[in-house]
């Protein structure tokens, strides 16, 4: 008897780490064999030997978790190949045997028209530039494909009706153990590839204008004055990963720029003070395509030098990753005291899961942005004011960033109202 199980070669390790899988014979013989995967530990479930895929940033985890079963089922092929002739199998032999198979000619196979045009949406959106976006798209027809496959649907244009959307979003809820919110932005996006394919002639169905899912906003996280006073003075040393991390993010905290525009700055980008405007950078939101001008203040100025000199780069000279930054920040949460106890709530078909955690705990490189809009709404600047700084165009979306916790009221109250000792 052979089982496979699958294990991380550095558990411990603060970065990615390769994955293998650990054939076992009768209980007696082991041999290890390397996936050509890897993974971030905290990404990697332990008990169930896969990637994670609930919770936000591991929606990709489904397409590794395919690739680890494929091993799983080629590996025990290989091993009951072997012993049909009497042998056992090799280490070498067993690597060969969980790589991919390899055509040596390209083979036709039939696709749908709604699996062509979705595919054809999805490279179409990474070719506009917008790779993020691209990724997200891909993720929600993963999970359309794996709902048909599980339900027996034979989904395309005609047969997507209102009853199979919210069968979909049910899906997505009960079985994948999405939150509310994600499920509305799948549903979100099969829409808009609905209206994208109508505009191209390849459907007139609109059935699926029918179907939706209560979103409900989760609370906005962002820094007080006083912890970002913390982050900033924490002593660092000058060149190191946790410097650099902090730089990134300050520059966001004086800027209000997402991650995606932070990394696009370059030389033109920076337009040099003058007598009547500050030094200030102007550039195109990669999200919205709209103009910003954004004023910096001598702080965000430095930064934005030490960027364009390619002081905050990796020793790879690339901008620092979306992930590697959210991990870094936490680091620089946790030691620079920013531990106060946070409610996050996540709703699952209208219900609240509520957990309580370390504010560092939820530090990503967008609770940058978050920070600018109320800490500068806080100073007096008007929501217009801000919304022209950060590229809103629409007010509902910017309320998400008015951060009125309990200490922000507190604060706000004592600037009108004489508090007593």
């Amino acid at each position: 008897m052979a089982t496979v199980s699958f294990h991380l070669k550095e558990p411990k390790a603060d970065r990615p780490t390769a994955i293998y899988a650990l054939l076992t014979i009768d209980r007696r013989t082991r041999i290890k064999v390397y996936s050509g995967q890897s993974i971030h530990p905290s990404k990697w479930g332990k008990a169930d030997q896969r990637a994670q895929v609930r919770g936000k940033g591991n929606e990709l985890n489904g397409h590794l978790n395919d690739a680890l079963a494929g091993i799983n089922d080629r590996l025990l092929a290989a091993y009951a190949t072997h012993l049909a002739a009497g042998t056992v199998p090799t280490a070498a032999a067993l690597k060969e045997a969980a790589a991919p198979e390899r055509l040596a000619e390209p083979v036709a196979v039939p696709v749908g028209q709604f699996w062509q045009r979705y595919e054809e949406w999805v490279s179409y959106t990474h070719a506009a530039g917008t790779g993020r976006t691209a990724q997200a798209h891909a993720t929600a027809g993963r999970h359309l494909r794996e709902f048909a496959a599980a339900s027996g649907y034979a989904l395309d244009f005609d047969t997507l009706t209102p009853t199979v959307g919210d069968r979909w979003a049910t899906y997505l809820l009960n079985t994948v153990r999405l939150t509310d919110n994600t499920i509305n932005k799948h549903l979100g996006r099969l829409k808009a590839f609905m209206k994208w394919a109508a505009k191209r002639g390849y459907t007139t169905n609109t059935a699926l204008a029918q179907v939706s899912w209560a979103r409900r906003e989760p609370d906005v996280i962002a820094l007080a004055a006083a912890e970002l006073a913390a982050l900033e003075s924490l002593p660092l040393a000058a060149g190191s990963r946790l410097d650099k991390a902090r730089a990134w993010f300050l520059l966001a905290c004086y800027t209000g720029l997402r991650y995606s525009d932070l990394v696009s700055i370059q030389p033109q980008h920076l337009r040099p003070a003058t007598d009547k405007l500050p030094a200030h950078l102007r550039l195109t939101a990669k999200k919205t395509r709209a103009v910003v001008n954004v004023p910096l203040s001598a702080l965000a100025l430095a930064i934005v030098n030490r960027l364009l000199a390619g002081e905050l780069a990796t020793v790879k000279d690339q901008p620092i990753t979306n992930p590697v930054l959210n991990r870094f920040l936490k680091e620089l949460g946790e030691l620079a005291g920013i531990d106060s106890p946070v409610e996050v709530i996540r709703y699952r078909g209208g219900v609240a899961d509520v957990t309580t955690c370390p504010k560092y705990e939820k530090l990503t490189v967008h609770t940058a942005r978050r920070t600018f809009v109320t800490l500068n709404l806080g100073k007096g600047m008007s929501a217009e004011f801000v919304m022209k700084l950060t590229g809103h165009t629409s007010y509902k979306s910017f309320q998400r960033y008015v951060n009125l916790t309990p200490q922000r009221v507190a604060e706000e109250f004592a600037r009108f109202h004489e508090m007593p000792d």
